[in-house]
């Protein structure tokens, strides 16, 4: 019998798809060793490009067969599984996980993720600025103004901005063109990807930077993080916090990778 990652993978029925939190999920059980000798790429009716384990095709948890018609894509996601040493580490398998998340869980709640993504354009990062100091202020109006710009060019959406801890009421207008754009995308790859990016930054807006070709990954990366490495700046280095967050890099270029090849 073909054999999938762990079952522990997918959601309990009813709950939530969250595409970044299934992709985090570590499992608690020992890892299973590695059971296949070679891993290649071949035909199958669920894709010219077919990840196949020994010759036969690798699976889903949910018994998905993992075949594209995306050679690029097909291609990325058989080196993850050609780099498993010893033993089946999800942790070391972002791509899979992911697609697995797509696969099995995103495309049974395809509303529900659109409306989960879509909740960004009502409370998105870049809409919120510091008060002070002066310096951070001039950094965040120089650089996230651009891309509410290119929003309104792109979108017709109009988004205001504010500083402190108030909420900011968005006009509903705009609010809702970003969430049609949302909507658009219904292929359960690129919208667990799109809905990565958005939880991953904090930011509809850049994600759809990305999705769109306006930023690349380390831009919009680097305008996500801009507060905090302004306070690093200021504070030195925090090495913990830069751990985690190449942790989570590892997770957006997989969601980048799906995107570029799906969207």
């Amino acid at each position: 019998m073909t054999r999938s990652l762990d079952d522990d993978l997918l959601p309990h029925h009813g709950e939530p798809i969250d595409p970044v939190a299934m992709a985090r999920k570590d499992l608690k059980t020992s890892l299973p060793k590695r059971f296949w000798k070679e891993v290649t790429l071949g035909p199958h009716e669920a894709g010219r490009f077919t990840i196949l384990l020994d010759g036969r095709p690798a699976r889903t948890p949910a018994r998905k067969v993992l075949g594209f018609e995306d050679e690029a894509l097909a291609t990325m996601l058989r080196q993850e599984w050609a780099d498993i040493a010893e033993v089946i580490d999800p942790a070391q398998m972002p791509l899979t996980r992911l697609i697995n998340s797509a696969l099995d869980g995103v495309s049974e709640q395809i509303d529900a993720v659109q409306a989960d993504a879509g909740r960004y354009a009502a409370s998105d990062l870049l809409f919120y600025r510091a008060e002070h100091p002066e310096k951070l202020v001039e950094r965040q109006s120089a650089s996230w103004d651009p891309l509410l710009d290119w929003v309104q060019q792109r979108y017709g959406a109009r988004f205001v901005t504010g500083s402190g801890v108030m909420f900011v009421t968005q006009p509903p207008e705009a609010v809702d063109l970003l969430r049609k754009a949302v909507a658009q995308v219904s292929n359960p790859l690129p919208l667990a990807a799109l809905h990565g990016l958005t939880t991953l930054t904090g930011s509809l807006v850049l994600a759809l930077a990305l999705a769109e070709s306006r930023c690349s990954l380390a831009e919009i990366w680097a305008l996500a993080h801009l507060d905090e490495d302004f306070q690093m700046e200021i504070w030195g280095q925090d090495e913990e916090a830069l751990l985690r967050r190449a942790q989570r890099f590892r997770e957006a270029q997989a969601a980048a990778s799906l995107l570029k090849c799906t969207f």
